[in-house]
């Protein structure tokens, strides 16, 4: 891709009292209501350590995207009185009020999904930054360099002034990777990040996920890519709403 240096990557503390980096107790989602009312995910446990490289797989229904987005606050648990939650980083997210959880979420979650959802206006560098304006961290030209060295590493030094727009598809996932990676997340979680690429795209990315996994990088994916899913060491497999398989071993 053209860098020299490795990924930069979040090298964050333990968190309180050693806890897990994201754990999943008794989780339930239920969607609609009435006789409509589908219950998608059925009690599901899951613990994600530092540094894990996950990969989540099932067929379409089976809830491995809704479980990816409460994992990452996106979503909140049905039946949180039945002990149904979700903790980042020790910290439970049923007892954030919306404002707390979208602080928390910004600060230690950093997201990929099929679609990019570049902001076609704004140039690749001001689309990575733009997290880290809403973070209010860094001063504007911090965050536009920040910006410019992340497109470097992800081998788009040269797009950082091209508008989204006129970036191609696999570019424009390379941004929403680089713009994922801005504020330094403690996990980084992707919904399908190749399902909208041609082959040699979907592995110009599956290459750029190995690199942030290898410098330390926590990664969870949910994916329909065999070949991607093959290449996390951990793999997750869903079905009818909750886990049947986990498995570890040699990424390919």
């Amino acid at each position: 891709m053209g860098h020299t240096e490795p990924l930069p990557v979040s090298r964050r503390p333990e968190g309180p009292n050693g806890a897990p980096l994201l754990q999943a107790e008794n989780l339930h989602r239920y969607l609609g209501s009435g006789e409509t009312q589908t219950h998608i995910l059925k009690g599901v446990n899951l613990t994600i350590d530092r540094g894990e490289y996950v990969s989540i797989v099932g067929q379409s229904g089976s809830g491995k995207s809704t479980l990816l987005y409460l994992l990452g606050g996106l979503d909140r648990p049905s039946m949180p009185e039945e002990g149904s939650r979700v903790l980042i980083e020790g910290q439970d997210t049923s007892l954030l009020d919306e404002t707390a959880l979208a602080s928390l979420r910004n600060e230690k979650v950093g997201f990929v999904f099929q679609f990019h959802y570049l902001l076609k206006e704004f140039t690749a560098q001001e689309n990575v930054a733009l997290p880290m304006f809403r973070a209010g961290k860094l001063s504007r030209k911090a965050a536009m360099e920040r910006a410019a060295m992340l497109l470097d590493r992800l081998g788009l030094s040269s797009k950082c002034k091209r508008r989204a727009n006129r970036l191609s598809g696999g570019e424009q996932q390379r941004v929403a990777v680089a713009r994922a990676l801005a504020n330094e997340p403690a996990v980084l979680l992707a919904d399908e990040p190749t399902g909208n690429l041609d082959r040699k795209n979907s592995e110009t990315v599956a290459q750029i996920f190995q690199e942030l996994a290898a410098g330390g990088q926590t990664i969870v994916f949910v994916t329909h890519d065999t070949h991607l899913a093959e290449r996390a060491p951990r793999r997750i497999t869903m079905e009818d709403g909750d886990i049947v398989a986990d498995t570890r071993g040699q990424p390919l």
